[in-house]
């Protein structure tokens, strides 16, 4: 927006705006970081950010809001990373390494404590994330790579298939009840990968030549 001398200057109300935006999801990533995403108030976040409560209720309405903000922002970082980042997450790698890798990143952030993602996910998600954007996103991406792969069959419903794997139920179980590690959970992905992209390889093991 121009400012009255036609300057072309930021609107510096807009601008204070973003600015407390910026300050109030920081803050509220600091206070999560350290007391869970389940402890952490409206009231609290205000505070860590220096602005008044009002403020911090009318940017985004109510904890979930404030807390959806957050989740949309881990995501479009993942989403970034997959579709513009380096190989062989991003673009200039072979569409079967490419799901291998992003089935490796996906696997794992949903294990990670940390990940602010995977945590306000679990909370504000569907369970299998598949009724959310992250998971259409998800899902577009690894229809299109085996596709590019040059997979013969649904690869929407192929898409579907492989990830289940990844979802927040299938996880937690394998990784909480039935203490699978990481490692084991990306090899059995790489596994799957290998059998979907070439299904007539019969050497087995999912390393590439």
């Amino acid at each position: 927006m121009k400012s009255p001398d036609g300057d072309g200057a930021a609107d510096p109300e807009r601008a204070d705006a973003a600015r407390n935006r910026a300050r109030l999801l920081a803050a509220a990533r600091r206070l999560i970081g350290e007391h869970g995403a389940e402890r952490v108030t409206m009231q609290a976040v205000a505070r860590e950010a220096g602005v008044g409560k009002g403020t911090l209720f009318r940017r985004f309405g109510d904890r979930d809001g404030l807390l959806l903000a957050l989740l949309e922002e881990a995501e479009a970082d993942f989403q970034g990373a997959y579709t513009f980042g380096p190989p062989p997450l991003g673009p200039g790698a072979p569409a079967a390494d490419r799901l291998t890798a992003f089935g490796h990143a996906l696997i794992d952030r949903t294990a990670a404590t940390t990940d602010l993602g995977a945590a306000l996910g679990r909370r504000l998600l569907p369970r299998h994330r598949n009724a959310s954007e992250t998971g259409r996103a998800f899902h577009r991406h690894v229809s299109a790579l085996l596709r590019d792969a040059g997979v013969d069959g649904d690869h929407d419903m192929l898409a579907h298939a492989l990830l289940a794997f990844t979802n927040f139920e299938t996880a937690d179980y394998l990784g909480q009840e039935c203490e699978v590690p990481v490692t084991r959970l990306q090899t059995a992905w790489t596994e799957l990968v290998r059998r979907v992209t070439r299904p007539d390889d019969s050497t087995g093991g999912g390393s590439h030549a």
